[in-house]
Parts: C-alpha cells; structure tokens; sequence
C-alpha cells in the first residue's frame, strides 16, 4: 500500500509549494505534479499515476478542484481509481476519503444525484425538441439546395448534361446530384 499525492496548478505562474508540502505532511511517497489547465483532458502526470496505481494504493489531492472541474469528471476519476483498487482522499474535504464507509456512500450519493440530473436534463431537452418540432422548427443542417433547384438538376441530368457540370453550377458535390 503506498499513498501517492496529486497536485495540480493551472498556469506556469502558480506554484505547487504548498500542495507539495501538504501531501508529503499526509505521507504521501510520491507525488506527481502538472502545471496544466483541469479543462484539458490530457494530463500525462495524472496518466503516470493511474498506470502506477495497485490495489490498496491511496490517491490524496490537497482539494476536489485540484483532481475534477465538474461533479461528473470528479465521480468519474474517482470511479476509475477505484476500479484500479485503490482508494481516494482530498485533504481539505474530509468527507472525501474512499477508504472509509463515509466516504464511499458521499460518492454513491453524489453518483445518484449526477445521474438523476443527467436524466432530467436528457427529459427536459427531449420536450424541448418535441415543442421545437412542432411549432415547426427543423433540425440539422440546412439543405444545399432548394426544391426548385433539386428538380432543376434532374432534368438537367435527363437532358444529358454531366453530374460533374451540374454540380459545378451548384456548387456541390457530384455524390450529391448523383443521389438525387
């Protein structure tokens, strides 16, 4: 079982001195460090760490924010050190230690709530499509060309000129007056 810290800052101007000092005073043996933006998705550190994680392991940040930028990117990298077999723990959220019962039934909670949400959310833009379709609203993206000029290029085509030719004049592409 090893304690492995994660700190995170999110510009070069930031210094990461006071989250060191933190987890190495929590016992953590390693740490790994980034000076990246939470909003990309790619943090090779982050990455090092999960691929070193073994079971019993214990992931400690200093504070949420510093592990996730939203409530489902944190419920998910939690998640995932779990399934790695270790456990999660954020210094200055208590409540947040996997480890413990209480810790694991605050991240159940909030898994419930953030699929709840997701549902209502999923619900809530499913009627809004259905009052957008019918008040007549379409959707995706417009059409290339009209139904006058639709019909135009078929009997352009009927009357020998090339799909290349009538696509050229339209501006599209040749599948597209071939499909017609």
């Amino acid at each position: 079982m090893a304690i492995m810290g994660y700190a995170r800052v999110s510009t070069r101007d930031q210094d990461l001195t006071a989250q060191l000092d933190a987890l190495k005073a929590a016992g953590a043996e390693t740490v790994f460090r980034e000076k990246v933006s939470g909003v990309r998705a790619d943090r090779p550190q982050f990455a090092k760490l999960m691929a070193s994680l073994k079971v019993g392991d214990i992931v400690v940040v200093t504070k949420l924010d510093r592990l996730g930028r939203s409530t489902r990117e944190l419920l998910e990298l939690i998640e995932r050190i779990a399934k790695a077999g270790a456990a999660f723990r954020s210094l200055g959220d208590p409540l947040w230690d996997t480890s413990s019962s209480q810790g694991r039934l605050l991240s159940t909670l909030l898994a419930a709530i953030a699929d709840f949400e997701r549902d209502l959310i999923r619900e809530r833009t499913g009627e809004g499509r259905k009052r957008a379709m019918a008040a007549g609203t379409k959707f995706g993206r417009p059409r290339k060309l009209s139904d006058y000029q639709r019909q135009e290029a078929i009997k352009r085509r009927a009357n020998g000129e090339t799909l290349a030719a009538i696509s050229k004049s339209y501006g599209v592409s040749i599948a597209m007056i071939s499909r017609l």
